[in-house]
């Protein structure tokens, strides 16, 4: 069986992808094989022109509960210092289409840091966020600190990873550690009704935006000004650009071609 499932189209849109964590006996725990999968998956989906955006999710019961601890227990050093999974990592944050997280259950550890690798997080009502690893005498190591400081401040992200205390759906909405909560029932219909959105967009302009985006998290304001007004100037050698003034001025719906 298939630690990873894809479904392409997604409920009949070319255009929407769904990745589906499918570890449910060990509640979707990491290992470097999955994660390889996951990003080998993305990188293909990332070279099909029709698709625009991406759904990555788990099961009723979580997301992805952390990394696997069995296989970690035994681990040294040098063995983690070899593990390919910081370059998985750093190959996933290369993925240019938007990335949304659909998240149920528990996204601990590992698996919520996979959840701030993505471009943002859609929540059901009962979903539940930390970075518990200091239960088990170790650190997060895979943007956990780094991440979730950016996202809500140093003071609740130290708390949390300090305490290893977690954040219910509601929680992490009030600190902008999510994006939206909706009913777990709903929670694929609701990600899919967002990615729908965003996939009748320009791809060169949803593209530009998320880069643009993630580079603040490391410039300047001055710096990051500049970077994306660039990426502004960009827009304006492609096809879809044009198309979206001319079709606001025609007062019609644009056909974005992604060029």
């Amino acid at each position: 069986m298939s630690e990873l499932i894809t479904t392409h189209p997604f409920n009949n849109d070319l255009r929407v992808a769904l990745l589906k964590l499918n570890r449910p006996k060990v509640l979707n725990a990491l290992t470097t094989d999955l994660l390889q999968e996951i990003v080998s998956e993305l990188q293909r989906l990332e070279e099909l022109p029709e698709v625009r955006c991406i759904i990555i999710t788990g099961d009723d019961r979580a997301f992805a509960a952390g990394a696997d601890i069995m296989k970690m227990a035994e681990s040294t050093a040098m063995d983690q210092l070899n593990d390919k999974r910081l370059r998985l990592w750093k190959e996933f944050a290369m993925i240019t289409k938007p990335i949304i997280a659909a998240v149920n259950g528990f996204a601990l550890g590992g698996g919520h840091e996979l959840s701030m690798a993505c471009d943002f997080v859609i929540a059901g009502d009962t979903a539940k966020f930390g970075q518990p690893e200091i239960n088990i005498g170790t650190t997060p190591g895979a943007g956990g600190t780094q991440r979730l400081t950016r996202a809500i401040g140093k003071s609740k992200a130290m708390m949390l990873a300090l305490t290893g205390e977690m954040l219910t759906a509601r929680e992490a909405l009030a600190c902008n550690l999510i994006a939206k909560v909706v009913p777990e029932v709903a929670l694929l219909q609701e990600t899919f009704e967002v990615a729908k959105k965003i996939a009748d967009k320009s791809p060169i302009a949803a593209k530009l935006i998320k880069d643009s985006i993630n580079k603040s998290q490391e410039m300047s304001l001055r710096d990051g000004i500049e970077y994306e007004r660039r990426n502004f100037y960009l827009t304006f050698a492609s096809a879809d650009q044009k198309e979206g003034m001319n079709a606001f001025l025609e007062k019609r719906s644009p056909e974005y071609k992604g060029n």
